[in-house]
């Protein structure tokens, strides 16, 4: 049985460093998910051992902002793409109110950093979770179009060629018979 998990980012990272942070009985503030300022002199030793904390759970300090905005950008974009209740939204407005900036300062920084497009990464990842459905659940693909929010099942169908090169249905069957193929071997 396969579950899919939906977890808020924002917070689960907020958490996250909170408690890192008050284990090492460091005192800081917030700003956001990703903006930490602290407070009082950070001893070699204390930052030591928090970035070896943090590094377990692939947190990493970065002092270069833009690349921690493009990592909140592809993070907004998924959580948007799993969670349905944004279905209606659209991806320009929805990252503008999460991540607090201009979605042209996000565009313009996704795409010096990536060299493409945030709506061409949103195909991607939305491409990708269409995989993961055909080779994971059974739901159909009128199912799965009404789920990611497609208008049309010819809609996904012809954006999931143009990028894999395949057919849904083609791409379901060759995964079947990869597994089917690894059982029997």
């Amino acid at each position: 049985m396969t579950f899919f998990v939906k977890y808020d980012f924002n917070i689960m990272s907020k958490t996250l460093l909170e408690e890192q942070l008050n284990a090492l009985d460091i005192s800081y503030t917030l700003n956001s998910a990703n903006a930490i300022t602290i407070t009082d002199e950070l001893s070699s030793e204390k930052q030591s051992t928090l970035t070896k904390a943090l590094r377990k759970y692939g947190i990493e300090f970065e002092v270069n902002q833009t690349s921690t905005i493009v990592d909140r950008i592809k993070n907004a974009v998924d959580s948007m793409l799993r969670d349905q209740a944004n279905t209606s939204v659209k991806l320009s407005a929805y990252l503008a109110d999460t991540l607090h900036y201009s979605y042209a300062h996000l565009s313009a920084v996704f795409s010096e950093n990536t060299y493409t497009s945030i709506e061409n990464y949103a195909i991607l990842r939305r491409v990708d979770i269409v995989k993961e459905y055909l080779c994971n659940t059974n739901l159909t693909l009128t199912e799965i179009a009404f789920k990611l929010n497609y208008s049309s099942v010819a809609h996904l169908s012809g954006q999931f060629k143009k990028t894999t090169g395949l057919t849904p249905s083609a791409f379901q069957r060759i995964m079947k018979k990869k597994i089917i193929h690894s059982q029997t071997n």
